[in-house]
C-alpha cells in the first residue's frame, strides 16, 4: 500500500513521523507492508518551490493509495497574495484529488472527559460523533458579487447544490453509518432556503435504499442546541458544506482537545486524504510537545476508509486508549497526576500498546 506524506509546516513533521512510526507497528503486527514517499506542500513547498502545490506532489499523491498530511501554515507566509498562501495548496491538493466529503469524528475519550466543556453527566461514559460535511458545493462556490447601491454596496453569496452532489455523499454517509450505529442525521435548513429542500429530498430518496439505517431529519439550528443538551443521540451527522463547517468544529469542542481530532477528505474511490484537525502550532515547533493522537488516529482513519482494515484502524485507537489508561499525556491534555510525556515519547508508547 503506498503512501504519500506530506509532513507540511511547524509541528507538521514532528507528528506526522510519529502516525509513521505507529503504521509501521502495524505492519510488523499484521504483515503489511507500507511505502512512504515524501512531498511537498504548503509553506515547506513554498520555501523550496516557490508555490504552495507543486505539480510533483500532486503526481505523487496521485500515484498512491492514500495521502497522509500534517498541519500547513504559519505567520512567515501570511503576507503572501492568497494564491501563493500554504492554505491555498490545501484547497488545491482536495480539489485535484477530487475529494467531495469531510469526516470528522468527535470522541470523548472517557480518560479525558474532565477536559470537555460539559457537565459530566451530559457526558455519560463518552461520546462518539462522525460528521459527514460535503466539500464542493453550497455557499462556498457558488456565485457572489458585491455591487454598488444607494447609500453603499451589497454583496451577495449563492448555495448552490446538485441532485449529483447530495447523493453520493449521502451514499457515503449511509455506507459509513452501517458501519457504526446504524443512524444518520441529516442536517438542513429546508424551513427557509430551496438548496436545504432539494437536499432533503434527495437525503431521503437515498436512505430509502438503506432500510438498516435509521435516518431522522432536523434543521441545523435544533441541531446546534441538540449538540450541547443531547449529544449521545447522533451518530453520524450528514450536512452540508455550510452547516458542515460549522457544526464539526462544535462537536469539535465537546472532546475538549484538538490535539485528538483526526479527519479525512473522500472522493470516489479508496484514495483520501488524511489530517490532523489542528494546525501548524509554529510556536511548538521542535520542542517534542505537539500532541501527535490526532495524526495517529488520522492514520487509524486511513486504515478504515481507504485500505479497509477495521481491525487494524481498532488496534491503533485501542493502542491510544490503552496510554491513556496508563496515564500518559502530552501537555495539552494533562491533568492532575498524569505522567507528562513529549511527541516522541507518546508516539513509541502508542506504538508499544499495538
Amino acid at each position: 500500500m503506498k503512501i504519500a506524506v506530506i509532513p507540511g509546516d511547524g509541528i507538521g513533521p514532528e507528528v506526522v513521523g510519529q502516525a509513521i512510526v505507529v503504521l509501521e507497528a502495524v505492519a510488523q503486527k499484521f504483515g503489511h507492508r507500507f511505502e512512504f514517499q515524501e512531498a511537498l506542500l504548503g509553506g515547506a513547498a513554498l520555501d523550496v518551490k516557490g508555490v504552495p502545490l507543486p505539480d510533483e506532489t500532486m503526481e505523487i499523491c496521485l500515484k498512491s493509495d492514500a495521502v497522509l498530511l500534517g498541519a500547513v501554515g504559519g505567520p512567515k507566509w501570511d503576507n503572501l497574495p492568497g494564491h501563493l498562501r500554504p492554505e491555498a495548496g490545501l484547497l488545491g491538493i482536495r480539489k485535484g484529488l477530487n475529494l467531495f466529503a469531510n469526516l470528522r469524528p468527535a470522541k470523548v475519550f472517557p480518560q479525558l472527559k474532565s477536559n470537555s466543556t460539559l457537565k459530566e453527566e451530559a457526558l455519560g461514559e463518552g461520546i462518539d460523533i462522525l460528521v459527514v460535511r460535503e466539500l464542493t458545493g453550497d455557499i462556498y462556490f457558488g456565485e457572489k458579487g458585491r455591487a454598488k447601491i444607494p447609500g453603499g454596496e451589497k454583496a451577495w453569496d449563492t448555495a448552490v447544490y446538485t441532485t449529483y452532489e447530495v447523493e453520493r455523499v449521502a451514499h457515503l454517509a449511509f455506507r459509513i453509518a452501517r458501519g457504526r450505529r446504524r443512524k444518520v442525521t441529516s442536517v438542513d435548513k429546508a424551513n427557509v432556503l430551496e438548496s436545504s429542500r432539494l437536499w432533503r429530498e434527495v437525503v431521503s430518496k437515498v436512505g430509502e435504499q438503506y432500510n438498516d439505517v435509521e435516518l431522522n431529519l432536523m434543521y441545523v439550528d435544533n441541531a446546534a442546541m441538540q449538540l450541547i443538551k443531547n449529544p449521545h443521540q447522533f451518530d453520524v451527522i450528514l450536512t452540508t458544506n455550510m452547516f458542515g463547517d460549522i457544526l464539526s468544529d462544535e462537536a469539535a469542542m465537546l472532546t475538549g482537545s484538538l490535539g485528538m481530532l483526526p479527519s479525512a477528505s473522500l472522493g470516489e474511490g479508496r484514495l483520501g486524504l488524511y489530517e490532523p484537525v489542528h494546525g501548524s502550532a509554529p510556536d511548538i515547533a521542535g520542542q517534542d510537545k505537539a500532541n501527535p493522537i490526532a495524526t495517529i488516529l488520522s492514520a487509524a482513519m486511513m486504515l478504515r476508509y481507504s485500505f479497509y482494515l477495521e481491525e487494524e484502524a481498532q488496534a491503533v485507537e485501542n493502542a491510544v486508549s490503552k496510554v491513556l489508561d496508563q496515564g500518559y499525556r502530552t501537555s495539552d491534555i494533562a491533568t492532575p497526576g498524569a505522567k507528562i510525556v513529549g511527541t516522541k515519547e507518546m508516539g513509541s508508547l502508542i506504538a508499544q500498546n499495538m
